[in-house]
């Protein structure tokens, strides 16, 4: 009889994840019950918010309790429901979490429609990650066209939407990458004007090259020295949407040695930079249109996307491991069944 597989965090990790944070269990598949269905996993996403979900600290959202399947949202069939609104063989998208089959409301919810685009984009491109990159810089960064836009993470599964949306404005865009075939991704394949590898020993005089007019919108999603050789490059009246921080996100203590503050500080007060952190769901209610916009951008093939997919379950951990450390190309997901709509 199959039996439900899942991720469960036992213990908080001090740095980097790994099998004895996150362990493989099995269970029964549990059944719905009134206005329930009851799922089975076919494509999980990993994102790098999920490292702050197992610390012990407050955050934006609630922390993973010790014993609970490690959180994570996924692309889904239905093969139950005791809800009016879906039936078997419907595919949805919700945050079930780290394993092969979940049970959950069926007002949480939202369908996935395979004729639209494949069924994976639903965690990528068109999901949160294509949400963040629309959301975020649309509504802190606003590009002008003219503007010289820096893309951190500029390959991953939010960077490389923002670069290619800030072209699609008009802009000057500028990615940064930590691998040299990344960066000849983004400006090959995405369209990016430049990129560069902040692994370089001379990055801050290649960004400076890359920017000769300056920074007008600075897109972060990673921090440390990238951070830190954007700030001298920033404009007058620049934008900083803050999405992550992933160089920082296995750190135990901060880096006290190189403190970046000061410097931070007088760039936002003499060039008045608007700085704000934010997280997709600040903007809900763009969601339809984002879907709409980024739906015919793809179509049309104004957007292009990559996706690096692990199989099995069983690889999540490792996956995810590589995905802290910048080894994706892409949008990270695992399968972890087949997937019937191709």
């Amino acid at each position: 009889m199959e039996q439900n597989q899942r991720i469960i965090l036992v213990e908080r990790p001090d740095g980097m994840p790994d099998e004895t944070h996150l362990k493989m269990e099995t269970a029964a598949i549990a059944e719905p019950g009134e206005g329930q269905v009851l799922l089975k996993t076919i494509y999980l996403s990993l994102d790098p918010y999920m490292r702050g979900r197992m610390n012990a600290g407050p955050s934006y959202a609630p922390r993973v309790e010790l014993g609970d399947v490690m959180v994570g949202g996924a692309v889904s069939q239905v093969v139950a429901s005791k809800h009016p609104e879906w039936q078997a063989g419907d595919f949805v998208v919700t945050r079930s979490g780290w394993q092969s089959y979940a049970v959950v409301d069926g007002n949480r919810l939202r369908r996935v429609d395979p004729k639209l685009a494949a069924i994976s984009t639903a965690l990528g491109v068109l999901g949160m990650p294509g949400f963040t990159a629309y959301a975020g810089l649309l509504n802190i960064g606003k590009p002008q066209p003219g503007e010289t836009v820096v893309v951190a993470a500029a390959s991953g599964a939010v960077g490389q939407v923002v670069g290619q949306i800030a072209k699609l404005k008009g802009c000057r865009v500028v990615g940064v990458a930590g691998a040299e075939d990344k960066c000849k991704y983004v400006v090959d394949e995405l369209g990016f004007d430049a990129c560069v590898n902040y692994k370089s020993d001379d990055f801050p005089a290649q960004l400076a090259a890359a920017c000769p007019d300056g920074i007008d919108v600075y897109f972060e999603n990673v921090g440390g020295r990238v951070l830190s050789a954007v700030i001298g490059l920033l404009n007058d009246f620049s934008r900083m949407p803050v999405c992550g921080l992933i160089a920082q996100y296995n750190g135990t203590e901060l880096p006290l040695e190189h403190n970046e503050l000061p410097k931070l500080m007088r760039a936002v007060l003499t060039h008045r930079v608007l700085i704000r952190g934010f997280i997709q769901s600040d903007f809900q209610a763009d969601f339809p249109q984002f879907l709409r916009d980024m739906s015919e951008w793809v179509r049309n093939g104004d957007v292009k996307y990559r996706e690096d997919v692990v199989q099995g379950l069983e690889n999540a951990v490792s996956a995810f491991q590589g995905l802290l450390v910048g080894r994706n190309r892409g949008k990270m997901l695992v399968q972890v069944a087949e997937d019937p709509s191709r």
